[in-house]
C-alpha cells in the first residue's frame, strides 16, 4: 500500500472526501515530524511509538574502492509496534 492507497482507504472508511483525507494524513504527517524533531516521542496506544535515537559517528568502507570513509553521527527514527498491533499480525 502507498500513500495514494492509504488515503483512498481512509477516505472510503471515515466517509469523507479523499482530498480531506489526504490533509488528515499530510497533517499527521507533519505533526509527528514535529515531535521527532524536538526529540519526542508519539505514542499510539495498541498501535505502537514513534521515538528517536542518536547513532554515533563510525568510519566505513567504500565498497568500490575499498577507501575508508567517514559516516557521520545523525539521529534515526524508530518505530515499536504496540502489544495490539503485533496481537493482530500474529
Amino acid at each position: 500500500m502507498n500513500k495514494t492507497d492509504l488515503i483512498d482507504a481512509l477516505a472510503n472508511d471515515s466517509g469523507v472526501t479523499k482530498t480531506t483525507a489526504a490533509e488528515v494524513l499530510e497533517s499527521f504527517i507533519k505533526n509527528v515530524t514535529k515531535v521527532l524533531k524536538k526529540k519526542g516521542e508519539v505514542r499510539l496506544v495498541g498501535f505502537g511509538t514513534f521515538t528517536t535515537s542518536k547513532r554515533k559517528a563510525t568510519t566505513g568502507r567504500n565498497p568500490r574502492t575499498g577507501a575508508t570513509i567517514k559516516i557521520a553521527a545523525s539521529i534515526q527514527p524508530k518505530f515499536k509496534a504496540g502489544k495490539s498491533l503485533k496481537d493482530e499480525l500474529n
